[in-house]
């Protein structure tokens, strides 16, 4: 499909168990995750749980983020991993690992927000978690970061395990298709292959990043008159925070230029231009999250400006080629449409509309009015929800498909589609227009001056409803082919 070079006894069947595990919590996940999400847009409209503690929508608001982001983190190292065994070999220990870490983080991710009430948000900036003025006990904010340690662990060494089963095949120059960048002849590295060479080194940095983020938090906490500088802190997490992203998107892009070739019947290969993309694409994301630290005026000048330049550098490159490639492979194809193929084409949709909304916040011009708005929720959506989330449920399809051996319903197919493109889109546009007209984020009550946020949280209400019901016949549909499969190997295993 992408190396004629790649040795033809790789074989992804070992992972295929092991992923179906994967991808099964994953849907479940998401389906709760996206409640929480629904929770948090109907408490904000004043239609439902008015009577409940506002505390609890701050710590509801800190398990929805964390718990979409570490979720599909691990998803796209499952997908990039069982679709990097065509090529390499990556280890099966690692991921059993990470799913025994992953389960056992978001256990007690669970317990610090719904029992201890842990609010502190995805982001949790500094100094907020060390200041709960009793709003959520100490053992909470322990169990916060010990949930977070945990995770970042078993990502980070499935991370390097997989990025050194790439290495032992590709030499590091190989894997990035450096001879491609100098015009050599040599056979060109699969774009699977580059684009999660790109997506683990983001990965790997900002998970080591992660560590030094929690041993400073460690030192306050127990060290009497250790302060940890403010700003270092946010500099700190939000590079964190920014690399998860990256590394996540990347990943489920690379699952893009690996399945949807074979749906248009055509290829997708490594040129020049593709080299250079996703080189300058590993350059610009390491310096790329400063865009969120604009309001931050003791931040160096230099620093600011640093921060809108590389942010419109950074939409160029692996953006603009990814998805000028991906409507050229399908336009004019005989376009096998299924649930798969069609989430994994409108997933490049919604990385570049997304896109979009990142580039004009990280202006500073429009940052000094979008900023702490709902318009950062509403790009951020966008490339994830209708982005990576899209692309890594195609691969959750696609692998129900190829385990059970059977067709999709077609009903379902037809049904689902709009139900995700009407609920997601409508949703996010409706957080795009609020944050236009300046409705802050975060607010668990809106004041009466604010009273325009209840209302748009009312028509989320009714979009995410919609959303929902797409959710549901998704897994419906691709769990009936899980089933099937796991059904048939006990059966196997039975006569055997």
């Amino acid at each position: 499909m992408t190396d004629a070079g790649a040795p033809a006894s790789r074989s992804a069947r070992p992972l295929r168990t092991l992923t179906a595990l994967w991808m099964g919590m994953v849907c479940l996940l998401f389906l709760a995750f996206s409640l929480d999400g629904w929770f948090l847009r109907t408490y904000q409209s004043k239609l439902l749980f008015a009577t409940m503690r506002p505390e609890l929508f701050y710590a509801v608001l800190t398990l929805h983020g964390i718990g979409m982001v570490g979720l599909w983190m691990a998803a796209s190292l499952a997908a990039g991993n069982y679709l990097l065994a065509r090529y390499v070999r990556p280890p099966r220990w690692a991921s059993w690992l990470a799913l025994a870490g992953t389960v056992a983080g978001f256990v007690v991710l669970v317990e610090a927000t719904t029992e201890g009430l842990f609010g502190a948000g995805w982001y949790f900036l500094y100094p907020l978690p060390m200041f709960s003025q009793g709003i959520w006990p100490t053992w909470a904010t322990g169990g916060f970061f010990a949930s977070l340690a945990t995770l970042c662990a078993v990502w980070l060494i499935w991370a390097l395990a997989t990025l050194w089963a790439i290495l032992r095949q590709y030499p590091l120059p190989r894997a990035l298709a450096w001879p491609q960048l100098a015009g050599r002849s040599a056979p060109a590295v699969p774009p699977l292959v580059l684009i999660s060479t790109v997506a683990l080194l983001l990965g790997v940095a900002g998970f080591l990043d992660a560590f030094a983020v929690f041993t400073f938090y460690l030192l306050q906490w127990r060290v009497h008159g250790f302060v940890a500088d403010a700003l270092l802190m946010k500099n700190l997490t939000f590079f964190f925070t920014q690399m998860t992203a990256y590394a996540t998107m990347y990943l489920g892009v690379g699952v893009v230029y690996e399945l949807l070739p074979a749906f248009a019947a055509r290829s997708w290969k490594t040129t020049r231009v593709v080299a250079l993309a996703w080189n300058a694409a590993l350059a610009l994301a390491l310096v790329s999250y400063l865009n969120h630290l604009y309001m931050d005026v003791v931040q160096p000048h230099a620093l600011q400006v640093a921060g809108q330049v590389v942010s419109y550098l950074s939409a160029v490159p692996a953006a603009t080629v990814s998805i000028f490639d991906g409507l050229l492979l399908v336009y004019g194809a005989r376009m096998r449409w299924t649930i798969a193929s069609s989430f994994l084409f409108l997933g490049l949709m919604g990385w570049a509309v997304g896109g979009v909304g990142a580039v004009i916040d990280s202006t500073i011009a429009a940052n000094a009015v979008l900023h702490n708005t709902l318009w950062v929720p509403a790009h951020f959506h966008t490339y994830y929800l209708m982005g990576v989330v899209l692309m890594l449920l195609g691969f959750a399809s696609h692998l129900g498909l190829e385990l059970s051996g059977r067709a999709e319903s077609r009903l379902v197919r037809r049904l689902v589609l709009p139900f995700f493109l009407v609920g997601g889109y409508g949703f996010v546009l409706t957080l795009f227009w609020a944050g236009a007209h300046s409705i802050p984020r975060r607010y668990a009550v809106y004041p009466d001056e604010l009273a325009r946020g209840a209302f748009y949280a009312r028509f989320d209400v009714v979009l995410i409803g919609v959303l929902l019901l797409g959710i549901v016949l998704f897994l419906g549909e691709t769990g009936r082919h899980y089933v099937t499969a796991a059904v048939r190997g006990l059966r196997h295993r039975g006569r055997s």
